[in-house]
Order: C-alpha cells, then structure tokens, then sequence
C-alpha cells in the first residue's frame, strides 16, 4: 500500500529556513509527480509547488517563488522542500502527494497524500 511521511516541520523565527521531506513507500516514485500542499487554520487547502517525475520541471506558488524550492531523489524515493526566508503567513500543515498523468497544480489529481507536518513561523 502506498505511504508518504513527510518530516522536517516545526517551529522557527522569521527568516528562518526549514527543510521538509516526505519519503515514499509502496510506490514506483521514479514515475509519479510530486507535489506539496499546505493549509492553514481556517483555511482551505492550497498549492505550494510540484515536481515532475525526472526532476526537470518545477513550478511553484507566486508567494513562494524564490524563497521555496522543491526537489527529489528517486534513489530515495524522496521529495524535499526547501524553505527559506520563512514568514508567518507560511504556517499552515504542510503535505506532500503524489499524481500521476499531467503536472497539475489541482489537489484532486493527487491519489495519494501524507499525513501533513506542522510548520509554525512566529513574527
């Protein structure tokens, strides 16, 4: 059955930087595109950035652009993301999901989504 962990959430100052990773099992990572997702109280869930299965093509959210970056390793069956420069409009639940077919910024073509991690910027 297929599983993604994310990791690497938490609490952090502004202009912090965080690192989260979210490792697949269950699947044939190397052919899924990935994508992060991330909600916030009160809120519904919103698109963060994906990732193409080689790696190749990224595409990220507007308020993310340039202080965010996504990766993978399908050695490690492994999508990371990198945050910089971290804001308190960040917090929110952070999930990865995978999809298969065409790269989409749309959360219903994901099939399959992780538990979530917590990240708390505090101002």
């Amino acid at each position: 059955q297929a599983q993604l962990v994310e990791s690497g959430g938490g609490l952090v100052q502004a202009g912090d930087s965080l690192r989260l990773s979210c490792v697949a099992s269950g699947l044939t990572f190397s052919i899924y595109n990935m994508g992060w997702f991330r909600q916030a109280p009160g809120k519904e869930r919103e698109f963060v950035a994906h990732i193409n299965r080689s790696g190749s093509i990224t595409y990220y959210q507007d308020s993310v652009k340039g202080r965010f970056t996504i990766s993978r390793d399908n050695a490690k069956n492994t999508v990371y993301l990198q945050m910089n420069s971290l804001k308190p409009e960040d917090t929110a639940v952070y999930y990865c999901a995978a999809a298969l077919g065409v790269l989409t910024t749309s959360s219903y073509r994901y099939a399959y989504w992780g538990q979530g991690t917590q990240v708390t910027v505090s101002s």
